[in-house]
């Protein structure tokens, strides 16, 4: 069961090291404007600040879900399950918030947070079995 909880915390690090590349160095880009809804260049450059903020947000809680999965499989089993739960947890969390304040952005909620849910729910899982 722990190993399901290092995949899944795996993909999830694995989207928001994506979602940092959109926001932080693709922001203004085609693909980048699609996927936030970015309607003109004025747009982009004016939001590029805070994306780019946003961006390394979500790089560090990758980066700290990887150490987890890296400290677990080198048989750290406490730390490295308390870091994959921080940082995927901390994702699932951010997720919830965008959810509950944004109902029209439910789709992109479910997308950032189904993965860490399934991280979070299964490292508990073998961590209490």
């Amino acid at each position: 069961m722990l190993v399901a909880g290092m995949i899944t915390a795996g993909l999830a690090a694995a989207l928001h090291v994506y979602i940092f590349w959109l926001e932080s160095l693709a922001w203004g880009g085609e693909r980048a404007n699609r996927t936030f809804g970015i309607r003109d260049a004025q747009e982009a450059e004016a939001t590029r600040a805070f994306a780019f903020n946003q961006g390394f947000y979500n790089l560090f809680l990758a980066v700290a879900a990887l150490v987890g999965v890296a400290l677990v499989a080198a048989g750290n089993v406490a730390v490295g399950a308390a870091l994959i739960l921080a940082g995927t947890g901390s994702m699932l969390a951010a997720a919830l918030v965008l959810l509950l304040s944004s109902p029209d952005k439910r789709r992109a909620a479910v997308s950032q947070g189904l993965l860490p849910l399934l991280a979070v729910a299964t490292t508990l899982l073998a961590l209490l079995l």
